[in-house]
């Protein structure tokens, strides 16, 4: 299987050597960094909008916030980078960013 080489691509490639089978979905949680909670509220009202469960959260050492979005997919590299740009797009009104993924389970 073919990979792009960056980081989304290379994590695509370990998650696919742990053994993970591309012909299934897996939850998907998609993390966006907010700079307070109200930021955040207003962030996750907006992208369940795009048919996302969110989760709003303080760092209990760090103080900061991040917003859960998770979504049930295929780990397909291409759909990863497409949503990782659609929460830069909703969250930058309000000062947040894209702040990675990661897979929980099938």
């Amino acid at each position: 299987m073919f990979f792009p080489n960056d980081s989304d691509g290379n994590a695509l490639k370990m998650i696919y050597e742990a053994g993970a089978d591309f012909s299934k979905t897996y939850i998907v949680d998609f993390f966006i960094a907010v700079v307070d909670k109200n930021s955040g509220e207003k962030i996750s009202k907006e992208v369940q909008k795009h048919g996302f469960d969110c989760a709003l959260e303080q760092d209990d050492e760090s103080k900061d916030w991040t917003c859960y979005c998770s979504k049930r997919m295929m780990l397909v590299y291409e759909d990863i980078i497409r949503i990782q740009e659609l929460l830069d797009e909703i969250s930058k009104p309000y000062g947040g960013y894209s702040d990675g993924w990661g897979v929980l389970g099938g």
